[in-house]
């Protein structure tokens, strides 16, 4: 199956609302019109608002796959494409699909699978329910970071050629569903932490929700 890359995003930081309710991301992306450089620490224009948990090189970017989109709204959700925050909006690669260290080929730019999308407060705020997050967490339709291993230019159209598959079978809603169960399925987890190319971040999380621990 091909996967494409229908659309490239970037957004800079802005504030919602007003008063004591005011808040601010970058979560609100906008199509590129053209090109785009995409090197190690995100898209040539694209902010970052809270650049704490958000951001750096193990999550240049946020992949979101465009088939989820139907789904959130049969489910009663507003979503467009672009409500997740992502940078790719993709066809044919799905968070059930992708696996944690899957390099993909996008033109001259070489990108890695890193970890998935931890859902957040923010996500709330943007649909304006709070069960948004539950949602992510059940079905597993957060998206995915990914790492620039080669920087290039990205552009609307383009395929992404699956390069390397050091994990097969451990899906970036494996990983998730992993963590969330963690507790009951600590195997399960540590298995998930040890995988190549697994950010360190996702590795301790992992690690200390299967000990028993919360991150």
């Amino acid at each position: 199956m091909t996967i494409q890359l229908l659309e490239v995003r970037k957004g800079r930081i802005k504030t919602y609302g007003e008063g004591a309710g005011a808040w601010s991301s970058a979560i609100g992306k906008e199509p590129a019109a053209g090109p785009v450089q995409l090197d190690p620490l995100g898209l040539d224009g694209d902010q970052v608002g809270c650049p704490e948990v958000h951001g750096g090189l193990d999550q240049a970017v946020l992949a979101y796959a465009s088939e989820h989109y139907p789904r959130w709204r049969e489910e009663g959700f507003a979503a467009d494409p672009g409500a997740f925050g992502e940078n790719l909006l993709l066809s044919g690669l799905t968070d059930q699909q992708a696996c944690i260290g899957d390099i993909y080929a996008l033109g001259e730019v070489l990108l890695q699978v890193s970890h998935p999308r931890q859902p957040c407060d923010t996500l709330a705020r943007r649909f304006g329910r709070k069960d948004v997050v539950a949602q992510v967490w059940t079905h597993a339709r957060g998206g995915w970071y990914c790492r620039v291993l080669r920087p290039g230019p990205v552009a609307a159209g383009m395929d992404l050629i699956l390069k390397e598959r050091p994990n097969p079978g451990a899906t970036v809603a494996r990983v998730l569903t992993a963590y969330l169960d963690a507790a009951k399925a600590p195997a399960e987890a540590l298995a998930m932490a040890a995988l190549p190319g697994l950010t360190r971040e996702w590795q301790v999380k992992l690690e200390k929700k299967a000990g028993g621990q919360t991150s």
